[in-house]
Formats: C-alpha cells, structure tokens, sequence
C-alpha cells in the first residue's frame, strides 16, 4: 500500500511538473484545461476522485516522508475539501469556478511556478523517506 502511495504521489508530482512546463510552453492550451475544471458534473467527480486519491495517498505514505506532520496534515487537508466538495452540487463549484478561473488566467505562470515548487517538493518527500521509528 506504500508503495502504490508512493508511485501516485510521484506520478502526481511530474504531472504538476509537467503542466508547469505547459503553462509556458503553451499557455493557450494550459488555460483550456484550467478553464475545464468543474465545468461539468462528471469533470467535477473527476477532479474530487483523483484528489481524494493524492490526499489518501499522501496520508498512507506521509509517516516515512520528508516532514511526516506537514504532509500528514496536508493529505487530510485534501480528503477532507475533496469530500465537502464531493457533498457540494456541482453547479457551485463551477459558479466558484467562474469567479475565480479568470483571476487564475490572468495571473497563470505565478501560479504554475507554485506548481512546480509542490511537484517538486511532493517528489522530494517521497524519496526522502524518514526510518517508521524516526516520524
């Protein structure tokens, strides 16, 4: 189980990666699929399945990461809004959505940079594991 942890949480991490090169290399298309989040009930489950996967993944595996407490917290963080996200209608998402999405675009490379620091920081964690007796 933390292994599979693991490999999600890396996985996770080169897509953050990855959609921080995008956001430079082809803003047009990185907008798109910003502007796709919670624009529809199956994007919206979507979006809250994969990001109850990361969280659950990042509590399994946070007891022998770099910094146990802040990624355990971290984790439960993500579970916890992904699931009042979940119980949410999904139409308030996307009116939250169309509210904030245009503030995102306009300030889309600032954002990608944190991206790419969280990616980073997620891959960094994982393979800076501390020993089970040492958390």
């Amino acid at each position: 189980m933390n292994a599979v942890a693991g490999a999600i949480l890396v996985a996770f991490g080169f897509f953050l990666v990855g959609l921080t090169v995008l956001v430079f290399a082809k803003p047009s298309v990185a907008e798109r699929f910003f502007m796709s989040f919670a624009s529809s009930a199956r994007a919206h489950y979507t979006e809250q399945v994969v990001r109850l996967l990361v969280g659950a993944s990042v509590v399994v595996r946070s007891a022998v990461m770099w910094q146990p407490k802040v990624f355990w917290f971290v984790g439960w963080a993500i579970v916890l809004s992904s699931l009042v996200l979940i119980l949410t209608p999904w139409q308030w998402h996307h009116r939250f959505g169309e509210q904030v999405l245009p503030i995102l675009i306009r300030r889309m490379k600032l954002f990608a940079i944190g991206l790419l620091a969280f990616g980073v920081l997620l891959i960094y964690a994982v393979f800076t594991t501390v020993p089970q007796n040492a958390a």
